[in-house]
């Protein structure tokens, strides 16, 4: 059975991560991990909840090499935890802060490791052993587990390095959590299996995004969503020299793109994937609307289906995406959003992540999302099915928006009716939860929400 090394740092001085403004070496990484694997309880089955990405990843790298699995759920409400506990009622949890509503055992990462000294060896492991476990929610709303071996996650990571470019010695901040599918292999795997260092922490401000970013020697990048992209961009007058922007979780706006690359100095590339495959593909997005598959990576239609098998994708999978191989060729793809945002109007068919798109194109709209109502609303019933669109857009009017939409979508989808806010309630990864967007929904059925449209 082939074995792939837990990090790729061939210097034990090499840095592995940047902490309080200083560096991590590889050497104190392993000592670490080694003593955090020797702490943990019993129980093969470990949810990880530690804030601080460099706690996190050790915690990541002690269950690997203790032969234990990281359950990695969507989300982390009360219900979703029962939920873990049903699936393995061994789970315990680990934090490096209180865990309040986590109704499991509690490993309270230690405050303090000595420092090492020694050089251990890096842990080899098995190319077949499960890591982890990742769940994305049925249609049932039942979690579905995912298994995640550590060969693959290595292949898809490297994948992503050699795509990117990336040599030895670099260093990220990232803007997503690690406990995401997107921020487990680009804030974490990847910069283990590539040389590089990651940032602790997880800033959200834009302040505190610049202060992390400009705290790192170069070459450095940031790992971010075209949510709190957007917000930087929006609040922070002046940003730091990157090297490199790494965006994902939507798709980024062109204009927005642009933006990002002058004022960071920077190319900025998108990444696509998703929960059954892993990061899939790429593109600049600067430079055009067409993904780039991974090395080795195919995509194959079947129907309206389109399956992505080849490289660290074990077995043909289908994708849930709209998609359309541009000149029949399985290397590169158009994305026109997922089949279950797909839209039926007047027997006209839009999606609602492309609807989402030109949306947030138009200029002075810092945030927006449209909404479909559920099946059960009555006005989804007798063939009648008007979206809704909530906006974050203080300088706009309605009427600028409708405007701005009927030169971008067709009049059938243009939102009814259309609510202004302060913001959206989107969550650590920039996404909107479809229980958030429900409620949105029913607050601008009531009488008491007139005064928000305008």
């Amino acid at each position: 059975m082939s074995t792939l090394p837990l990090i790729a740092h061939r210097c034990p001085d090499a840095s592995v991560a940047w902490r309080d403004g200083l560096p991590v070496s590889a050497r104190q990484f392993l000592s670490d991990v080694d003593q955090v694997a020797g702490l943990l309880p019993a129980g093969r089955n470990v949810l990880n909840l530690c804030r601080d990405r460099y706690r996190f990843a050790v915690t990541l790298a002690a269950c690997i090499v203790s032969a234990r699995v990281s359950l990695l759920p969507s989300t982390y409400t009360p219900e979703m935890v029962r939920q873990m506990r049903r699936i393995a009622p061994d789970v315990f949890c680990v934090a490096d802060q209180e865990a309040p509503g986590v109704d499991l055992p509690v490993f309270h990462y230690p405050d303090r490791l000595p420092t090492s000294g020694a050089d251990l060896a890096i842990p080899n492991i098995a190319g077949e052993q499960v890591v982890a476990q990742v769940f994305t929610s049925g249609s049932t709303g039942l979690p579905e587990p995912h298994l995640k071996r550590w060969g693959s996650l290595v292949r898809n990571v490297r994948a992503e390095a050699q795509r990117l470019g990336l040599t030895r010695g670099y260093a990220m901040v990232a803007t997503v959590p690690a406990q995401h599918m997107y921020g487990l292999e680009s804030t974490v795997l990847m910069p283990l299996q590539s040389g590089g260092a990651l940032h602790a922490t997880r800033p959200f401000f834009p302040a505190d995004i610049c202060a992390a970013l400009a705290s790192l020697p170069r070459p450095r990048l940031l790992v971010t969503t075209p949510y709190h992209l957007r917000t930087l961009l929006a609040e922070s007058a002046k940003v730091p020299a990157a090297d490199l922007l790494l965006s994902a979780t939507a798709p980024l706006a062109r204009d927005l793109a642009h933006a990002a690359e002058t004022r960071f100095a920077a190319p900025l590339v998108e990444i696509y994937g998703c929960t059954e495959t892993g990061q899939i593909a790429s593109r600049r997005t600067t430079s055009g609307a067409a993904w780039q598959t991974f090395a080795d990576i195919r995509l194959r239609c079947e129907g309206e289906r389109v399956w992505a098998e080849g490289g660290h994708v074990a077995t043909p999978t289908p994708l849930g995406d709209v998609i359309e191989l541009v000149d029949a060729d399985p290397t590169r793809f158009l994305l026109h959003g997922r089949h279950a945002d797909l839209v039926n109007i007047a027997g006209k068919r839009s999606s609602l992540g492309y609807l989402n798109y030109q949306l947030n194109a138009i200029t002075g709209v810092l945030d927006g999302v449209f909404i479909a109502p559920l099946d059960g609303d009555d006005r989804a019933m007798e063939g009648i099915r008007r979206l809704m669109a909530v906006v974050v857009a203080p300088g706009l009017t309605s009427a600028d928006i409708m405007q701005a939409l009927r030169q971008r979508i067709d009049p059938v989808f243009l939102p009814r009716p259309l609510l202004f806010v302060d913001e959206l309630p989107r969550n650590a990864t920039g996404k909107l939860p479809e229980h958030a967007a429900q409620a949105l929904l029913a607050r601008v059925r009531s009488p008491m929400t007139t005064d928000l449209k305008r």
